[in-house]
């Protein structure tokens, strides 16, 4: 069972949503983490990345920033099953291309515009992980 962790999801949340609010204000971009992922291979558009490429290091970085202040290692289970990765990642990745964006550029960005784009993509891409979670933990017993 996940632990319910009200105050560090309030502080994650607010760091997301000043994150996307920044990077509005610096570079007009939407915090989609897939397109701002995607600029890092070439073609590079509007020259090299290096704002992209600070971005995803911030975010490779922020746990051993965590630890390193806190003390307190981050936990975070992910299967071994190197199979079972590569599926879901490719997955993953057909699914932003097809819905032209991701969690972030839909759900954080998207839904605070009111787009109805984004809510149908929000709406949908929530659905399919509900879906999955059910089917690995019920069916599967995952």
């Amino acid at each position: 069972m996940t632990e319910f962790t009200p105050w560090a999801s309030l502080a994650g949340g607010a760091l997301i949503g000043l994150s996307a609010v920044l990077l509005m204000l610096a570079e007009g971009r939407i915090a989609g983490v897939s397109g701002i992922a995607s600029r890092l291979l070439p073609p590079f558009r509007n020259g090299l990345p290096g704002g992209q490429f600070g971005f995803v290091l911030g975010m490779v970085a922020a746990p051993f920033v965590v630890t390193a202040v806190t003390g307190a290692p981050i936990v975070q289970t992910v299967s071994s099953n190197l199979a079972l990765m590569t599926v879901a990642g490719l997955l993953v990745g057909f699914g932003t291309v097809l819905g032209n964006g991701c969690t972030s550029g839909h759900g954080v960005c998207g839904l605070s515009r009111l787009s109805p784009r984004s809510l149908a993509a929000v709406v949908t891409f929530m659905a399919t992980a509900f879906a999955t979670v059910f089917v690995a933990r019920h069916i599967v017993g995952a």
